[in-house]
């Protein structure tokens, strides 16, 4: 029964209808804590590297749950042309960590990372909300909340969501808010139709220097941002950079800035433009 209040559908996933997390499945913390992976359509997963199944995957098990720490989280689809998603999530003790992720090419991919973080007032819910792109508008129950990344008290309920952004396509999510936690909703936007055409190939030639500019690091839901060593999720991470610092502006394309690092092994690497601003 319990591995049934877990697993939730793809197709569940896609549409929007429903998405579940539990805090406390035990009576006591367990250290550990669950995964459910699912994705449109289906992906191998790998953590930290290492192959651990395909989607729908649920580590929700008692002799399946994961340690606490931060994970490198990477869904390669199993069909070709898709955009592979490579992203950092937290596991936290005794709650359910959930990643849904309906695959398209460059640009076209939506999905989302949700988890639960402990408050110190045990009367209060909260729901914080951060987007890809960056400052996406979001709507909390059929109410305009603000832009993301945002955080609201909320009641411990059912919430319908709502994220949007000029350009993309609107993102619709149910989730269950908890008292004495903070939910995280990490929601990503895939362009829509209208919006300016996004190249299918995964790493495209960068357009000429850009004489005396600069980019500053936003605030991002991590709390840093992965310097790649090419204009790709799929890229290797070649560094990071903290929110507040700013670099030099070597060239960009769509959605994606290349910086002179001051430090590190690489002189240069790519951001992405969501949590970064031209100067």
């Amino acid at each position: 029964m319990r591995r049934f209040l877990f697993y939730l559908s793809p197709i569940i996933f896609a549409i929007g209808v429903f998405l579940l997390i539990i805090a406390l499945f035990y009576s006591k913390s367990t250290g550990k804590g669950a995964l459910q992976v699912t994705s449109i359509p289906k992906s191998k997963v790998y953590l930290d590297g290492k192959y651990v199944g395909e989607t729908p995957l649920c580590d929700c098990d008692t002799n399946a749950l994961l340690p606490v720490k931060s994970y490198d989280l990477k869904l390669i689809p199993e069909k070709s042309g898709l955009e592979e998603f490579d992203y950092k999530i937290d596991i936290n003790p005794s709650v359910l960590t959930v990643v849904d992720r309906t695959f398209g090419p460059v640009g076209k991919s939506s999905g989302s990372v949700i988890t639960l973080d402990k408050l110190g007032d045990n009367t209060k819910a909260q729901i914080f909300i951060a987007s890809f792109p960056y400052s996406a508008k979001v709507s909390i129950d059929g109410e305009n909340t603000g832009t993301a990344p945002l955080t609201q008290t909320v009641t411990a309920s059912d919430h319908d969501i709502t994220v949007s952004h000029d350009g993309y396509s609107n993102k619709d999510i149910k989730i269950h808010s908890v008292d004495g936690y903070k939910l995280d909703a990490i929601i990503f936007l895939a362009t829509s139709d209208s919006s300016s055409k996004v190249s299918s190939s995964p790493i495209a030639s960068p357009s000429p220097t850009v004489a005396q500019s600069s980019v500053k690091i936003l605030e991002t839901p991590t709390g840093f941002l992965r310097v790649r060593d090419n204009p790709s999720l799929g890229g290797n991470e070649v560094g990071e950079v903290n929110p507040g610092e700013i670099y030099p502006l070597l060239s960009e394309q769509s959605g994606w800035y290349e910086i002179k690092l001051s430090s590190g092994s690489a002189k240069s690497g790519w951001i992405s433009s969501t949590y970064a601003q031209k100067q």
